[in-house]
């Protein structure tokens, strides 16, 4: 029974990172939270608070329905971990220093200009392209967090 909580919850929050992550989080608190600076913090914080409360109104919901037998502690201890995990990463000099630290920056550099490779078309611009790897090295530094949070909410 643990394994299937642990699976329920971990479904729902990454669910809901990616709608948080991408339709509930503005354009603004995109662009302002790798800012240097209070400017870049608070708008970080006001980012993981719509995202920490999309995924709680998922969650939720889901565990009701679902008869999941979760903690008050649990969730506290869970969903601050992702907070705080999710914010240090989308201050962005902190994820390129980590893919600096373990030898991705040249993957972080991916799809940008900095890259030796960058997307070009046959003219020279700008190719158009899906993504960069500093978008993928953050999903990727998230959804493990979500794991941990996911254990730690089915389980405490």
């Amino acid at each position: 029974m643990l394994a299937a909580q642990f699976a329920a919850v971990f479904i729902a929050l990454y669910v809901a990172h990616s709608v948080g992550d991408h339709w509930v989080q503005t354009s603004c608190q995109s662009a302002d939270k790798g800012k240097p600076g209070w400017a870049g913090r608070l708008a970080g914080a006001r980012h993981v608070a719509t995202l920490t409360a999309t995924k709680l109104a998922l969650l939720l919901p889901a565990a009701a329905l679902l008869g999941l037998n979760l903690s008050v502690l649990g969730l506290a201890v869970g969903m601050g971990v992702d907070a705080v995990t999710h914010w240090w990463a989308d201050r962005r000099s902190t994820l390129a220093w980590l893919a600096k630290v373990t030898g991705k920056a040249e993957f972080y550099s991916l799809g940008t200009g900095a890259h030796p490779a960058h997307p070009v078309t046959a003219n020279g611009g700008p190719a158009a392209h899906l993504g960069t790897g500093a978008y993928a090295l953050d999903q990727s530094f998230h959804h493990l967090w979500l794991l941990v949070a996911a254990l730690l909410i089915a389980t405490v």
